[in-house]
């Protein structure tokens, strides 16, 4: 397993994470555990969810599967999303994050997270009153690093100079969505990341199983998760991501490469990214991930396969593909 440090933070982080997003609602709890096991036997120590992930099953269910081994694992997970149908059950502030903090504490069966993320950024909050209050979580010794996802560059270095006006815990870490077919994090946030030290754990590496050819000539496969989803479809399944994927998985081929590994490898190539997310629906899944450690893409190579797909993406007129399923 490689291990790379999280920004400029002393903490050393696998590069691949298991995400546990579909823990506990596509994932059976019985599945989720030997997935999880497996990942650390592998050397797999980071282990990200959130307390909105399956109604706080995900939760749930990495405690019970950590029980006896948390010392082998970063524990990330995240607070933002609705918890509740009372109007301070949501965001950021000082109200939500005390109460929100305890209840993933209880559901992960620790005394501490080791990585926290505010899930989104939350406009109705002062920043000073979230940071504030993520500063008394470390120094009470509930949280061990203070994260972020989802957040723009403008927001992220406004968050990092306000830690530093007020002498706060600093944010060490981003979490975006980033792939072959998304890369808007190249334009801002990456440069902020590097010039910052932040570390980054990019989510969606595999653009949510588009970038594992699955999806190539517009079928959609019984139980893939675009199966009789037309809202997904709509939104993921457009021409200029499966002419993406089309170019990409040609590139795989002609490495003689699985092309899940060449995306993942492509996203581990960038120096900003500490760590790629990846989830699974099967052990098998993520064990083919996990391939993707044993070799990687030359820098000249994932220039090359970068220019393919811009190609493709931009000879591809954006819209529905017109997939069916």
């Amino acid at each position: 397993m490689e291990y790379r440090r999280l920004g400029r933070s002393g903490l050393k982080v696998s590069a691949i994470t298991l995400g546990t997003m579909t823990f506990g609602e596509k994932v059976p709890e019985s599945e989720a555990v030997r997935i999880i096991h497996y990942a650390l036997d592998a050397g797999v120590n980071v282990i990200d969810t959130a307390d909105i992930y399956a109604g706080g099953e995900s939760e749930r269910i990495v405690g019970k599967a950590l029980a006896g081994r948390r010392h082998q694992v970063v524990l990330a997970t995240k607070v933002y999303m609705p918890t509740g149908p009372g109007p301070n059950d949501r965001g950021l502030s000082r109200y939500h994050i005390m109460r929100a903090v305890e209840d993933s504490l209880r559901r992960l069966g620790t005394d501490y997270i080791d990585l926290y993320q505010m899930h989104r950024f939350d406009p109705e909050v002062p920043l000073e009153e979230t940071l504030r209050a993520l500063d008394d979580l470390v120094r009470q010794g509930k949280v061990r690093y203070v994260g972020c996802s989802n957040w723009d560059a403008w927001q992220l270095m406004k968050g990092l100079w306000t830690c530093d006006r007020l002498g706060l815990v600093r944010i060490d870490a981003v979490q975006p969505r980033y792939n072959l077919i998304y890369r808007d994090a190249e334009r801002e946030l990456f440069p902020a990341c590097l010039d910052q030290g932040v570390g980054v754990l990019a989510y969606s590496p595999i653009a949510g199983g588009v970038l594992t050819g699955k999806y190539l000539g517009g079928q959609i496969p019984e139980g893939s998760r675009g199966w009789n989803n037309p809202e997904w479809q709509q939104r993921r399944l457009t021409r200029r991501a499966l002419a993406i994927a089309g170019a990409a998985a040609e590139f795989a081929r002609e490495l003689g490469r699985p092309l899940l590994q060449v995306a993942l490898n492509w996203v581990l190539a960038h120096p900003a990214v500490s760590t790629a997310i990846v989830g699974a629906s099967s052990l098998e899944q993520f064990q083919q991930a996990l391939g993707a450690l044993e070799w990687s893409l030359s820098a000249e190579e994932a220039a090359a396969l970068a220019q393919r797909t811009e190609a493709a993406a931009a000879a591809a007129q954006d819209g529905p593909a017109g997939a069916t399923g």
